[in-house]
């Protein structure tokens, strides 16, 4: 369904497009047309941060940033939905237009701006869905909190969204809020995340149950700023990393018309630089920290290529404007195969 759509919905421009596929994707859950839009794949449990992931390809944040469709995403056979980013006060985010096609190279360009309803509709929606699979949040600051204060914004998210969560994804690597990828500095990283990670632990004894904390982190980053940041996550008992948020550069995309654009590039030009980024993390991490790869999966063998590098789960959201639904179950069987083919199965 979604090969006969796609030149209607690539008509519109892109965030209109955006709103029209997820209305439509409601409608059609409410009205149990949903075999007609996807079949959901066979399980192939997987079990991170302590967590039992029904399959490994989850839907990255920026979807769905007000979980305002989390039945109908729910319904299109991922492991795991991840929503927001998500701040403490609503935001309208950058002024439109904001986000820009790229056909040819199967890519986008956003510079939304944590565009969201605040943290509280967020909690308000979680509350009323009926959704039951793995739930991650991912948390930000607000525009208009300067970096000196940032870290209270992300504590008043963790304290609202730790209840409603399986785990709790920080955003300091969207390049679409000024400043905010400054706390990627290992020295301001270091306070940034020891406070979190007290909170975090503070909130799971309230609870009675501890949630994983993860760090989203860009993929413009030197080897340096890569080896500050593992030894922090090291030295601070951080959960899990997702590599990668989406980059600023524009090499592979020279010469198209939007590539000028200022903002964030996902889609395939990303893969390459994405999937180094996690390589060079798993080995900077060893085994034991738990990686979501993200950037650039556009078919069942990108998604495999992630887990090769490193990765323990992995993450969609450009693909699926490219190709749909059906990317969910095609990297899940992918991944089956090739687990079977090492297997000897």
């Amino acid at each position: 369904m979604y090969d006969l759509l796609r030149p209607l919905l690539f008509a519109l421009d892109a965030e209109t497009a955006h709103r029209l596929t997820l209305y439509a994707l409601g409608v059609a859950h409410r009205s149990n047309l949903g075999r007609f839009v996807a079949t959901p794949p066979d399980e192939l449990p997987v079990t991170a941060f302590g967590i039992r992931f029904p399959n490994p390809v989850g839907l990255a944040a920026g979807l769905d940033k007000n979980a305002a469709h989390l039945d109908e995403l729910g319904a299109l056979g991922f492991g795991f939905i991840e929503v927001g980013t998500v701040t403490p006060r609503p935001q309208p985010g950058n002024p439109r237009p904001r986000m820009f096609r790229l056909p040819g190279h199967e890519a986008i360009i956003n510079r939304l701006g944590f565009n969201n309803e605040g943290v509280d509709a967020l909690v308000r929606n979680v509350e009323a869905s009926s959704y039951r699979g793995v739930l991650g949040i991912n948390i930000g600051r607000n525009k208009d909190t300067p970096n000196e204060r940032a870290v209270d914004d992300y504590l008043f998210c963790l304290e609202r969204v730790y209840r409603h969560a399986h785990y709790v994804t920080v955003n300091i690597s969207s390049p679409n809020t000024q400043g905010l990828r400054d706390l990627q500095e290992e020295a301001t990283l270091r306070r940034f995340v020891e406070t979190l990670r007290e909170a975090q632990e503070r909130l799971g004894s309230q609870a009675g149950a501890r949630k994983p904390m993860l760090l989203k982190i860009a993929p413009d980053l030197s080897e340096a700023e890569l080896d500050g940041i593992a030894e922090v996550l090291r030295a601070c008992g951080i959960d899990g990393v997702i590599c990668t948020n989406t980059t600023v550069g524009r090499d592979a995309v020279a010469g198209d018309p939007h590539a000028r654009e200022a903002g964030g590039l996902s889609g395939r030009p990303l893969f390459a630089r994405s999937t180094a980024v996690l390589r060079g993390m798993r080995a900077r991490l060893g085994a034991d920290v738990p990686i979501v790869g993200v950037g650039g999966i556009l078919d069942g063998s990108d998604a495999a290529e992630k887990l090769e590098a490193g990765a323990n789960l992995v993450q969609l959201y450009s693909g699926l404007i490219y190709r749909g639904p059906r990317l969910v179950t095609e990297c899940v069987d992918e991944i089956r195969r090739q687990r079977g083919a090492a297997h000897g199965g």
